[in-house]
C-alpha cells in the first residue's frame, strides 16, 4: 500500500486479531461459563445485564446446568450514602458540573457479595464491582459510553450506583452530571485494575450477538497495535446548532438531524474495532490500550507526566448549513485543577479545514470591551431571554481556510456558521462555559443553559485588542524541509504543552518523521490521503479527514502523499 491508493473515509477501521479470533454468540459464551464454578462478570452500568442473565441462564439449562446468579450491585451502599461520599463542596447544588470523582468502585460498597460454596451449579456474579467478589474466572462485559449518555439523556438509564431494591429505592432521574464526572472516572479506575486479572472481553453493542476475546489474543493484538499507527473508531453526535458536512461529505451520521461533533479521537470515550469487519468485532477501550502499554503508546516522558492519560484530543465541530456555536471559554488552569479536578486544563485549537464564504470565529475580547457591560448583556440573555450583539465585546475574524486559531484556556471563542473546525486540543472536552448561546432551546422547548457564573470566573481579560491576532492567530512558520515536501509550525504557545504542525506534500512526494519518543497525532485535512511506513514496513493508510495515531515506540517513519494534488496534513504532539 505504498503507492497511491485513493479512498473513501473509513468509518469503521478494523484491526485483525493477533493469535486468536473473535468469539461471538451466546452459545459460545455459555459453553465457557459451564467451565467454572464461580463466575464474575463485572462491566459498566450500561451493559445489558438481564440480557446476559436471562441468556446465560437459557443456554446452561439447555445443557442440564443449573444457574445462580447474584447481582453485585446488590452489595452497594445506600444511594444516600454514595452520593454523599461522591459530591464536593465546590460544586454542591451545581446543576451541570461536578469534581471530578477521585473514589474507588469498591469505596461505593457496603459489603461485595459472596456466593456460598454450590458443587451443582454455576454460580454468575454480575454487574459493576462484581471483581471485588470472590470468584474462579473474571469476565468483562462492555458497552461503549455513547450508549450511557444517550441512555442517561433520554432518561432511561441509571447513574452507578441508582437502583431499585427493597429499602433503597432509585432516588430520582439518572444525571448526564453524574455520568460524566462521578461514573465514568471511578468505572475506568475499576476496569484498569481488573484488566491484568479479566479473561474475557465481551463487546455487548449487540445484545443478541455478543462478540468478545479472549484475553490472550487481546493481549497480542494489543501489543501488536502500539506498536504501529492505527485508528480509533470515529463517532458523530448531534445537537441543536449541528451542519452536515459529516453526512455529505463523510456519509457518518446520516439517520441523525446533523453531524454536529465528530470525535475521531477523545481518548475517554473512543474505542478501537478488533476483527475483520464491524459486524464480527470487538470494540475495544482506547484508554485501555494506553492503560496497558503506557510506555509504548505515550512515551516515556509524556507516560511521566500525564500518567495513563492520552492528553491531546481531535474532533471536529460541523457547522456547515448549521448555526454558530455558542461563544463560551474553558477553565483556566487553577480553577480547573482545584475545582473541576483535572490536572490539566482545556487548551484549544481550531483548524479551519472547510470556510464558508462569509463565514468566521468569535476569539478574544475586543479592545474597548467593558467586562461589566458584556456581563450585564450576558445576564440578561441568560435570565430574561434578551438578546445582544456578541460582537460588542468579542472579537470577529474571517474564517480563513487552512489558517489555525489557537484558543487558550479562559479565552471567549467560537465558530461561525458554514465552518468545519478540526479542534487540535487538550483531552478534557466537557467543560464550556458559556458566555451567551444565542438564546435557543432545547429538545424540551427550553431556553439552553449558559454558565455565565463560571465563564466570567474563568475568563481571561488579557486576550483583547491587537493581541489577540498577534498571538492567536500566527502564521505557519516553515521547520523542515526536502524534495516535494515541507513542514510547517501552524502554532505554539508557552501555556500549552502541545504543539501543532503541517506536512505539505506534493503529488507522490515522501517526508521522513520521526516520533522522537513521543507520539504524534496525525489529520489528514487537505488532498486524497497518505500512506504511513514505518521503519519495519508496516503500514497504514490515511484518508482525507482520517485520524491516526502514531505510538510513541514507532520512532521512525515515512509520510508518502497519495494521488496527483498536493495533500496536506496536520500533527500534534506533547512538546
Amino acid at each position: 500500500m505504498t503507492g497511491f491508493s485513493s479512498r473513501a473515509y473509513d468509518p469503521h477501521p478494523c484491526y485483525e486479531p493477533v493469535d486468536g479470533v473473535v468469539l461471538s454468540g451466546w452459545t459460545t459464551l455459555a459453553v465457557r461459563a459451564s467451565r467454572t464454578r464461580l463466575l464474575a462478570v463485572d462491566g459498566p452500568e450500561i451493559a445489558p445485564w438481564d440480557e446476559l442473565v436471562s441468556q446465560l441462564r437459557r443456554e446452561l439449562g439447555q445443557r442440564g446446568v443449573a444457574v445462580r446468579t447474584l447481582d453485585a450491585r446488590e452489595g452497594m451502599a445506600s444511594w444516600e450514602t454514595i452520593v454523599a461520599s461522591t459530591s464536593s463542596t465546590e460544586l454542591a447544588g451545581d446543576p451541570d458540573f461536578e469534581t471530578l470523582a477521585d473514589a474507588s468502585l469498591e469505596d461505593l460498597f457496603q459489603r461485595p457479595v459472596q456466593a456460598e460454596s454450590e458443587t451443582d451449579a454455576v454460580i454468575v456474579i454480575f454487574g459493576p464491582g462484581a471483581a471485588l467478589s470472590g470468584h474462579d474466572e473474571l469476565w468483562y462485559f462492555d458497552l461503549p459510553k455513547r450508549f450511557a449518555e444517550a441512555a442517561v439523556v433520554a432518561g432511561a438509564g441509571r447513574n452507578l450506583g441508582q437502583r431499585d431494591m427493597p429499602g433503597n429505592p432509585t432516588l430520582g432521574n439518572p444525571t448526564a452530571r453524574r455520568l460524566f464526572y462521578v461514573d465514568w472516572p471511578i468505572l475506568d479506575r475499576h476496569r484498569e485494575t481488573i484488566a491484568p486479572r479479566v479473561s474475557l472481553w465481551i463487546d455487548a453493542q449487540d445484545a443478541d450477538r455478543p462478540t468478545a476475546l479472549e484475553a490472550p489474543t487481546l493481549a497480542a493484538t494489543a501489543a501488536a497495535l502500539v506498536r504501529r499507527p492505527f485508528r480509533a473508531r470515529p463517532v458523530f453526535n448531534t445537537t441543536v446548532w449541528g451542519g452536515h458536512w459529516g453526512q455529505r461529505q463523510l456519509g457518518l451520521g446520516t439517520d441523525q438531524p446533523n453531524s454536529a461533533v465528530g470525535y475521531e479521537l477523545i481518548a475517554p470515550e473512543s474505542g478501537v474495532l478488533i476483527g475483520s469487519q464491524v459486524g464480527l468485532a470487538v470494540e475495544v477501550p482506547f484508554q485501555l490500550l494506553v492503560s496497558l502499554h503506557p510506555m509504548e503508546v505515550l512515551g516515556e516522558s509524556v507516560h511521566e507526566r500525564f500518567g495513563t492519560s492520552f492528553p491531546i484530543r481531535f474532533d471536529y465541530l460541523d457547522t456547515v448549513d448549521g448555526g454558530n456555536l455558542s461563544v463560551h471559554c474553558h477553565p483556566q488552569a487553577q480553577f480547573m485543577r482545584e475545582v473541576f479536578g483535572w490536572p490539566y486544563t482545556q487548551h484549544e485549537t481550531y483548524y479551519v479545514m472547510v470556510a464558508g464564504a462569509s463565514s468566521h470565529i468569535y476569539l478574544g475580547l475586543r479592545e474597548d470591551a467593558d467586562i461589566d457591560v458584556f456581563q450585564a448583556d450576558a445576564a440578561q440573555a441568560e435570565e430574561a431571554g434578551l438578546a445582544f450583539d456578541i460582537g460588542r465585546h468579542v472579537q470577529i475574524f474571517p474564517a480563513v481556510a487552512h489558517q489555525l486559531y489557537l484558543v487558550p484556556a479562559g479565552t471567549p471563542h467560537g465558530s461561525g456558521v458554514g465552518n468545519v473546525v478540526l479542534e487540535v486540543s487538550a483531552t478534557p472536552y466537557l467543560y464550556s462555559l458559556r458566555f451567551y448561546d444565542w438564546l435557543r432551546q432545547d429538545s424540551l422547548g427550553r431556553q439552553r443553559a449558559v454558565r455565565t457564573d463560571l465563564a466570567f470566573l474563568n475568563l481571561d481579560r488579557q486576550r483583547h485588542g491587537s493581541r489577540v491576532s498577534a498571538d492567536l492567530i500566527p502564521a505557519p512558520r516553515q521547520v523542515r524541509s526536502g524534495p516535494g515536501w515541507r513542514e510547517e509550525v501552524l502554532g505554539e504557545l508557552s501555556e500549552m504543552f502541545f504543539e501543532v504542525r503541517r506536512l505539505e506534500l506534493g503529488p507522490g512526494s515522501e517526508a521522513p518523521e520521526n516520533t522522537s519518543g513521543r507520539f504524534h497525532v496525525l489529520n489528514v485535512v487537505e488532498g486524497a490521503g497518505i500512506t504511513i511506513i514505518t521503519s519495519t514496513g508496516a503500514t497504514a493508510g490515511l484518508a482525507y479527514a482520517e485520524t491516526a495515531v502514531v505510538p510513541a515506540s514507532v520512532g521512525a517513519y515515512t509520510v508518502k502523499a497519495w494521488g496527483p494534488k498536493q495533500v496536506r496534513v496536520v500533527k500534534a504532539y506533547v512538546r
